[in-house]
């Protein structure tokens, strides 16, 4: 059963690396050979083909369950429910919104934020508001978060925000809806116990609800390795449906009640139990997994069957894909079936050791440890201290926390003097779990960072982890730690002297360019800063940075003081030593050196040719550092956002050195830049524009792409095309769009 459901797997992620979805009348070929293949009783082809094929037409179901183009940017009025719990503070809301009315034809699941919002929300209720949508897109980049991924495994078939019209409540939540419930549970423990991290842990614990928890808590657990203790895992489920059966098992035993035997309502007792507590969480993928498996159990239990759990474990696989094929996109669905698998294969059929906490020991260890190829391919990062954290916290979560927060909901309302006591035991104990995580994130070298490696090393270090894990019997298990030295020792590829290495992240509406030589890195500018505490400098650049091994910057080019060139310098800073700082407002950051006209530099063979500022303009954007970066075949011209006056002083005073072949579009390609005669002097043959998918400012100008085309150009954008990669090697100028070599058939808009 195991091979059969691995073969589905299979041909499920041959699928999702598909650029374009096949054709429907390649359905009949494909629907032919698994006909054969029944056949000829080849199920493991047969299953493989099956994935596949499924796989496509719950593709083809979602793409198909998208906002039409006609439809972006215009008002809409549309009626539907709040189908999750909002996260929503006084400046904005965010939830997802079931559509059920509306004139156009519109996506059954969208995604939406409102801005200081008039009312508070609640999960469940129904509203209609006046939208304005969007496509999913989002920021394409190596290394981040893909949410344009994210999207398509949740079926959200657009963006939007709600318009400043009022929007008109139609009903409030049903009182037997699990939403509606959760929203009270969440609510209930806010007015009793106050917004505070503790709070936030317990929701996060009970109700599946981590609204609370913020950025900077997110980083404690990820480095501490202690995220899937914050969330409701499989472990919790499994540990509160494991008490259940024990206690029902017990009273039924004392009871008498021979209708069913103890065992059988032990068994329904605790599979309606994990039932409600997955419920709770909202069905995230660990639960689900969690659940299926414990109904598998239980359902062997009751009928006095025998499930090994490996049949188990494939049956829950099966389940899983058959009900949501795209979970294979997510990086949750890896984490935690690979760490049931390893846990599967530490302790089946092998001699238990004596102590039942060196046996703790040993799967914490192991599971740590297992994920950590996994953690370093899709993260370029794990934890060194995930196994002693876990070990003091796993037990002090799983026995007394959830157990003591699960009984702290009901006593809410029954007894509100005994929960408040029980709450004053459970702040103590997360009061000092923070503490301790906060410590333990403190220490040197708490997590390594290193870049992604690639599927023949994770495969190489998957089978050496296998081979050392395995039982005591086979031989010279440390080999396998050999298997694992190129994924702890990684080889970074670099360039050949006289080469380098430019990239445009796609940052939105902003601008970071990562310049890399044989043996520097530059960084020019860093995107935006966000009123919520976020900035592109920790969302896009360090990722990108993390990706590909760099470890320190040595020039941090800020070309001027805009929050969209400058708003993630601070993140950058604090994650990465910086060796020098170059800008146009020197007073802004502490030892830098205000740029310059004249200033140059060589890095093996690559020149660096500061042509802008020479004096102070008016305008600030015409004090952008201006910087040419030239190799023995070809240059590119990063510009800032220079407006007409600077453009005009490039052009009457350094035209000779204007000439590059790529030019980044001065100021977004507004209509107050790219003058006729500064694109005359520059004579560029590809021209990469910075700038956020329908942006407010509406950048660029329709009037300046359509100088730019007018000169014969390659045009790019960052919205269009993603990160863009200029390589200047040996073989000259290359031009790569993210999208067209690293994109999914989820990533282009038909």
């Amino acid at each position: 059963m195991i091979l059969r459901a691995l073969a589905f797997v299979c041909g499920d992620l041959a699928l999702q690396q598909f650029l374009a979805l096949p054709p429907i009348s390649a359905w009949v070929i494909i629907g032919a050979l698994a006909a054969i293949m029944a056949r000829l009783r080849y199920w493991y082809c047969l299953f493989f083909i099956m994935g596949f094929l499924w796989a496509s037409a719950f593709g083809y179901y979602q793409l198909h369950d998208r906002l039409l183009p006609e439809f972006e940017g215009v008002p809409l009025t549309v009626t539907g429910e709040i189908a999750n719990l909002p996260d929503q503070n006084s400046q904005r809301a965010n939830f997802e919104f079931a559509v059920l009315e509306s004139a156009e034809k519109l996506p059954h699941n969208i995604k939406l934020s409102w801005y200081d919002p008039t009312s508070i929300l609640h999960a469940g209720e129904t509203w209609t508001f006046t939208v304005k949508l969007k496509r999913p897109h989002a920021n394409f980049n190596v290394g981040g978060n893909d949410y344009e991924r994210w999207l398509f495994m949740q079926n959200l078939g657009a963006t939007g925000t709600v318009s400043k019209k009022l929007p008109i409540f139609i009903a409030p939540a049903s009182p037997f809806s699990i939403n509606h419930f959760r929203q009270k549970m969440g609510d209930t423990l806010t007015e009793r116990y106050g917004e505070n991290i503790n709070t936030a842990l317990l929701k996060a614990l009970t109700i599946g609800d981590d609204n609370g928890l913020s950025a900077e808590n997110w980083d404690t657990f990820r480095i501490t390795g202690t995220t899937h203790l914050i969330v409701i895992s499989g472990s919790h489920i499994a540990l509160v449906a494991g008490l259940v059966y024990w206690l029902t098992l017990k009273l039924w035993t004392h009871l008498n009640i021979l209708r069913f035997s103890p065992p059988r309502a032990a068994a329904l007792a605790s599979l309606f139990t994990a039932i409600f507590y997955a419920s709770l969480a909202g069905y995230v993928i660990p639960t689900k997994r969690a659940v299926i498996m414990l109904g598998m159990v239980a359902i062997a239990s009751f009928y006095q069957r025998q499930f090994s759990h490996l049949q188990s474990f494939a049956i829950a696989l099966l389940a899983m894909l058959i009900f949501n094929p795209t979970m294979l996109l997510s990086i949750g669905f890896w984490l935690s079936f690979l760490a049931v698998a390893l846990i599967l294969y530490r302790v089946a059929g092998r001699l238990k050791s004596p102590s039942n906490w060196l046996n703790g020991v040993d799967i914490q260890l192991t599971v740590s440890l297992g994920l950590s190829p996994l953690l370093l391919f899709f993260f370029q990062q794990t934890s060194l201290i995930s196994p002693l954290v876990n070990f003091i916290a796993v037990p002090i979560v799983e026995l007394v926390v959830v157990p003591l927060a699960l009984l702290q909901i009901p006593l809410m309302w029954l007894f509100p003097w005994l929960a408040e006591k029980i709450f004053d035991v459970l702040d103590f104990i997360l009061q000092r779990l923070m503490q301790g995580f906060e410590f333990a994130e403190s220490l040197p070298n708490a997590v390594i960072d290193s870049p992604q490696p690639s599927i023949f090393i994770l495969v190489l270090s998957c089978l050496g982890l296998l081979w050392l894990f395995a039982p005591r019997g086979i031989p010279a298990r440390w080999l396998g730690l050999i298997l694992n030295l190129p994924l702890l020792f990684p080889i970074i590829p670099t360039l050949n002297y006289g080469e380098a290495i430019v990239t445009m992240l796609d940052v939105g509406q902003g601008l970071a360019v990562s310049v890399q030589t044989q043996k520097h890195q530059l960084l020019y500018d860093t995107g935006a800063k966000f009123p919520n505490g976020g900035d592109m400098g920790k969302n896009v650049v360090l990722p990108f940075f993390r990706y590909h091994g760099v470890k320190k910057i040595d020039t941090l080019l800020i070309s001027h003081d805009d929050n969209d060139h400058s708003g993630g310098a601070a993140s950058v800073l604090k994650a990465l030593p910086v060796a020098q700082i170059l800008t146009s407002v020197p007073e802004k950051f502490a030892q830098s050196i205000k740029c310059e006209t004249g200033q140059t530099w060589t890095w093996e063979g690559v020149i660096f040719t500061m042509l802008s500022p020479a004096k102070t303009f008016e305008i600030d954007n015409n004090n952008s550092c201006v910087l040419k970066i030239e190799t023995a075949t070809g240059s590119i011209l990063l510009t800032g956002d220079i407006e007409t006056t600077a453009e005009n002083w490039l052009v009457e005073n350094a035209r000779e050195q204007l000439r590059a072949n790529v030019l980044i579009a001065p100021h977004h390609g507004s209509k107050t830049s790219s003058t006729m005669s500064f694109l005359d002097a520059v004579k560029p043959e590809t021209i990469l524009i910075p700038a956020g998918y329908r942006n407010q400012f509406h950048h660029p100008s329709k009037e300046i792409v359509a100088r730019y085309q007018s000169l014969n150009t390659k045009i790019f954008t960052s919205a269009n095309d993603g990160a863009l990669t200029v390589r200047l090697d040996s073989d000259g100028v290359k031009v790569e769009s993210l999208r067209d070599t690293a994109g999914k058939y989820w990533n282009f808009q038909d």
